[in-house]
């Protein structure tokens, strides 16, 4: 079985796909350990380990290499994040997401955000891209490639229900895998959202939305942590950094 298939296969599982977030190659083992039987790289942990805010600001190449790095060194399959696709010409897109396959991940997250302005893609061109992207995967071997699209609806608009309903049929009518929706807390909405889209649901965990085993009876099959890991334990260094400095004692290195 390819990593491809081992990751489609993740979806369709009676349990839902619960997606560990990494950022490093660090955090990945840790999470490969762990049990996690997948991983989703973070792109805002990325940018962040590098010393900058999320939103494609750092190169391609340097967040591209950090990918491979990941995928070179664990077992278990990768999806790979890069955002909007760190371009707003549709030929470099649709090359970059060939060149994250290529590297060895089993998918992608790709969003409908623009990233020089506020505001979403334009919903026929985001199905072009879309189907673009799908053609150009299974002419180059990568069958069944999962593409994971997010649309930042939740995000973006104050009443996004049923622009998010038009839009994710429409993204897996153009050959998106499963469907991302950051921002989707309410339960009668992803409900009902899951049962519409005819593609795996992926929910991101927020206060209030964090338990795997509740989202499994309302229709989710892949839930994933984003940034909040990477976020904690760089508040963890932060504290205790600052600790030890005021203190001039570093006693609670050795703290259990």
């Amino acid at each position: 079985m390819t990593t491809i298939q081992e990751f489609n296969e993740l979806h369709s599982s009676t349990e839902p796909l619960f997606l560990g977030n990494a950022w490093d190659l660090l955090s990945a083992l840790i999470l490969e350990k762990a049990g996690f039987k997948a991983i989703g790289t973070t792109s805002w942990g990325i940018a962040n380990s590098l010393g900058y805010a999320d939103g494609e600001l750092i190169d391609f190449e340097k967040h591209l290499e950090i990918i491979k790095i990941i995928t070179d060194n664990v077992k278990i399959p990768v999806s790979g994040d890069i955002e909007a696709g760190y371009s707003e010409d549709i030929d470099t897109i649709v090359n970059h997401v060939l060149r994250t396959a290529d590297i060895g991940v089993a998918g992608i997250n790709i969003e409908d955000s623009l990233k020089k302005q506020q505001g979403l893609r334009e919903l026929k061109d985001h199905c072009n891209l879309l189907t673009k992207i799908r053609t150009t995967l299974d002419q180059n071997g990568f069958k069944d490639f999962y593409i994971n699209a997010r649309t930042d609806t939740y995000l973006q608009m104050e009443n996004p229900l049923s622009e998010t309903i038009i839009r994710t049929r429409a993204y897996v009518e153009s050959g998106a895998s499963g469907i991302f929706i950051p921002g989707l807390i309410k339960e009668d909405e992803i409900k009902e959202i899951a049962f519409l889209i005819g593609a795996p649901l992926n929910i991101l965990s927020l206060p209030g939305l964090t338990n795997c085993n509740k989202l499994k009876d309302i229709g989710v099959k892949r839930f994933s942590f984003g940034n909040a890991l990477s976020d904690k334990v760089i508040a963890f260094l932060e504290k205790n950094a600052t600790q030890i400095l005021e203190l001039k004692d570093t006693s609670l290195l050795y703290e259990d």
